[in-house]
């Protein structure tokens, strides 16, 4: 078995604080990972604005295609003969 007194010495910590800073490390590591690519990630909200961009201009084209259709609708809507 190797000897931990030569562990701790090429570490200049011993065992035990060694294996809880991996530990630390290893979990900080996957919080990040799980930050970056998670169901609420950074990604996930860059695609989100960007959607939320498109959406906002599909809305001011539908508005202004609906106004043109109401002014042509009132445009015939006169025409008709009244009753």
């Amino acid at each position: 078995m190797i000897n931990t007194q030569k562990v701790e010495a090429l570490a200049g910590l011993s065992l035990k604080t060694f294996l809880i800073a991996m530990i630390g490390i290893l979990l900080f590591g996957v919080y990040v990972g799980v930050l970056m690519d998670g169901e609420n990630s950074l990604h996930v909200l860059h695609g989100i604005k960007e959607k939320e961009k498109m959406l906002l201009e599909q809305k001011r084209m539908l508005k202004i295609e609906n106004q043109q259709l109401q002014k042509a609708y009132f445009q015939l809507k006169q025409l008709e003969p009244k009753e």
